[in-house]
């Protein structure tokens, strides 16, 4: 259970009700057989509904999961984390699965709307990443994701099981930015590229960048842009205010194919971006990158919670495991994100693993924009997750933060 106060946990509901009236295998990654899997499990009477970023709640992914497991059906929802967690809080029993972001676990763990799922019930856990199961003693443990998704000290039980990951950057365009003028989170709020800069619509997302630019421009020395103080948060908003007020952001985007539309015309020059944003541009013949902050990527982790009181447990857990199984990471890692399991490996093609993962060139036919010799922005998995500002966490001041937030977009 979360350490946040009863107030805060009572506040969250006061909010929602206000703004909202793979058991099997063998420990095999991937089952041989629909049959083999449905014959010794109920999964074949139960059902998957679904819903988070169409990130992850993707068609093809779903149809391939209730190919291999069985299942009995499968639908999916895509919704921003704010709108998911509206409905969820709000007490919609639609659904059975929330691909939820680590940090708004809070939300649901401290008002009962999520169960844990046993590691043991994973059959790929064992090939977990170390950087879901080994804290770093750069952070206290809250604020890194292993003090995020465990239910217990003894890592048991999970409230989230991860599925995707990756270390977000700036995207921006190189024939007009230089590499140099990119690499820090400053670049979003340059006046120089005002009426072109554009900011996710994701409040802590949003916070946690402008607390980074500050700390850069030498307008505040926050030691945790992932969980300011209130005075650190007035500060910042008072920053944000000022540069909506100038006509600094094209565009408040929260949507991926708008973040895409906006960077591909050219009327967004530089943006909080996610990579496959940058990779679609890219894929268009035009112009984009992705940045290497010099203060530090902003981590985060995205992966299936099991809904309280959701008749289809059984049918979460398997599509918990599926995700960990390498073979839905094929479509998500060619997208820009990363797999939490090292079972990516055996499933990906060689070519294809070292590019994405290894910081190795790209070989063969050209595809997507990317051509041979080319090499992935930011470099290997390992030189990106060594230069990593924070993982995103549920800020302790969080119902202040919103406060803030309103204040700014009324502004």
């Amino acid at each position: 259970m979360s350490d946040l106060s009863e107030l805060t946990r009572r506040s969250l509901l006061k909010r929602s009700a206000g703004m909202m009236a793979l058991a099997m295998g063998g420990g095999t990654p991937l089952l041989s057989s629909r049959a083999a899997w449905a014959a010794g499990t109920s999964l074949a009477s139960e059902s998957l509904r679904t819903i988070g970023l169409s990130v992850t709640v993707q068609e093809r992914i779903l149809a391939d999961f209730k190919a291999a497991s069985g299942v009995g059906t499968t639908s999916g929802t895509a919704a921003t984390f704010p709108d998911a967690q509206t409905k969820i809080l709000s007490g919609s029993k639609d659904y059975d699965c929330w691909e939820v972001i680590a940090e708004r676990l809070p939300s649901v763990v401290m008002t009962n709307n999520v169960e844990p799922i046993a590691a043991s019930s994973l059959k790929n856990w064992a090939n977990i990443r170390d950087t879901f199961t080994k804290p770093s003693d750069k952070w206290d443990p809250k604020a890194q994701i292993t003090g995020q998704i465990w239910q217990d000290a003894g890592h048991t039980s999970l409230w989230m099981v991860p599925a995707v990951y990756n270390y977000d950057s700036i995207g921006y365009n190189p024939e007009v930015l230089s590499d140099e003028e990119a690499n820090t989170w400053a670049a979003i709020f340059d006046p120089k590229w005002k009426g072109k800069s554009g900011l996710n619509t994701d409040p802590l997302i949003a916070f946690g960048q402008a607390v980074m630019a500050m700390n850069s421009l030498g307008l505040s020395a926050v030691k945790n842009p992932g969980n300011p103080s209130e005075a650190e948060i007035d500060e910042a908003a008072k920053f944000l205010v000022s540069k909506k007020k100038d006509g600094q952001f094209r565009a408040l985007w929260g949507d991926f194919g708008e973040l895409v539309n906006l960077l591909a015309s050219g009327e967004m020059v530089v943006c909080d971006a996610w990579q496959p944003a940058v990779m679609a541009v890219k894929a268009q013949g035009k112009a984009c990158k992705y940045a290497r902050p010099k203060e530090g990527y902003r981590a985060w982790a995205i992966g299936p919670s099991l809904i309280a009181g959701s008749a289809n447990k059984e049918a979460v857990s398997a599509y918990a495991d599926y995700w960990l199984s390498g073979k839905p990471g094929i479509t998500v890692s060619e997208q820009g994100y990363y797999s939490p399991t090292t079972n990516i490996k055996a499933e990906m093609a060689p070519e294809k693993y070292a590019f994405w993962y290894e910081g190795k060139p790209w070989v063969g036919a050209t595809e997507r924009g990317i051509k041979a010799g080319d090499l992935r922005d930011g470099g290997s998995l390992e030189e990106r997750a060594a230069n990593v500002a924070y993982w995103h966490q549920w800020p302790d001041a969080y119902d202040h933060l919103i406060q803030k937030w309103d204040e700014f977009l009324n502004a």
